[in-house]
């Protein structure tokens, strides 16, 4: 069995480890100790009092292996990205050239930059342990925050998105920065990506404020320009499913694609609902598979079956009550994992005469 909870100091040393093996691209999941010291400190502060409307606070969350206690995965969330550190992007615009004359129309893909300081919520810092990636783990560790998003929905901000890492090679070279960022601010892409983590401040003062023509970037370039890099399509498919499409920016320093959703219109925060743990059994039927969490103390999470009755009453595994610490009388919160083929109308089926 695993959980997801709150971080705390006491992993310090397991995150350190993770983002050891994360790689370069994850950057906010840096492989710098004293920066996640840093980002487990705000997230405790933002824990300690999660406000009714959102002001740039961090959550993140680790999951644990509850039989070797050991931490295996990271995920968080940030209810508002921008203010005094403006959230940057190249948004992916089309511009037309017309002559009449000799007949000529073309749309050329320009990107522009974008300077965002108030900004939408953002997902980030995922990363689970190679070892524990042929279960549900994953998409469960991805979606468990839309899950603590609809339990403080007015602690976020209306928007969602997620920057997803771009293209980059087993040496952590990406063809985007060479051909764009690092004309301009003559570092390497890993030490880029490290210091965009520290302060963006020299975003500000080094990046390129006029349009980037894309036919006069070289094409390998041009080739991984909104492309998610190999790792990441599994992330990127469970957010397509959960209602996230392409929202016509991509980052920065490797072209990686951003996505986005209303936060109402994700399907986690939609379909979630409350109920009250009614009685607590040793096994329960097999059934789908259900996202489960506190709507009360330390935020915590597992997955398994539950046995719904009436009067937002439900049945739970004691398993999954000891993982989540609930008794018979307190309530939680739950989404199905998976979501549900959608059922065609009777408008959308083929009629057979």
């Amino acid at each position: 069995m695993v959980v997801i909870r709150p971080v705390r100091l006491a992993d310090l040393d397991p995150l350190v480890q993770l983002a050891e093996q994360a790689g370069v691209g994850l950057t906010t999941l840096p492989r710098d100790r004293d920066l996640l010291r840093r980002r487990i400190q705000k997230s405790l502060r933002s824990m300690e009092n999660i406000p009714e409307r959102p002001g740039g606070e961090s959550y993140l969350f680790v999951m644990e292996d509850l039989e070797h206690k050991t931490v295996i995965g990271a995920s968080g969330v940030i209810s508002k990205v921008g203010g005094f550190e403006p959230f940057y992007a190249y948004r992916l615009d089309t511009e037309k050239f017309e002559f009449q004359p000799l007949k000529i129309h073309k749309k050329i893909a320009v990107l522009n930059l974008v300077r965002e300081h108030d900004g939408p919520a953002e997902v980030g810092s995922l990363f689970l342990s190679p070892g524990y990636r042929n279960r549900d783990f994953g998409r469960f560790l991805q979606l468990v925050r839309f899950l603590f998003v609809a339990e403080h929905r007015d602690a976020f901000e209306p928007t969602i998105v997620s920057e997803l890492r771009g293209v980059i090679d087993e040496y952590g070279h990406s063809a985007f920065w060479d051909a764009v960022g690092r004309h301009f601010f003559e570092i390497d892409f890993p030490k880029a990506d490290y210091l965009s983590v520290v302060s963006k401040r020299f975003i500000a003062d080094l990046m390129p404020r006029h349009p980037l023509y894309v036919p006069m970037l070289p094409a390998p370039a041009q080739a991984v320009i909104g492309q998610v890099h190999e790792s990441g399509k599994p992330a990127l498919k469970n957010l397509e499913a959960e209602g996230f499409r392409f929202s016509g920016m991509v980052d920065i320093f490797d072209a990686g694609p951003c996505v986005s959703c209303a936060r109402d219109e994700i399907r986690t925060v939609r379909d979630s609902r409350v109920a009250t743990v009614a009685k607590i059994s040793p096994e329960l039927p097999d059934g789908p598979t259900y996202m489960i969490c506190t709507t009360a103390g330390e935020f915590r999470a597992c997955i398994g079956s539950i046995e719904l009755q009436k009067d937002d009453m439900l049945r739970l595994s004691a398993i999954c009550a000891s993982a989540l610490t609930v008794n018979v009388g307190d309530s939680v919160r739950f989404a199905l994992l998976r979501p549900q083929p959608r059922v065609k109308s009777v408008e959308e089926r083929d009629v057979i005469i």
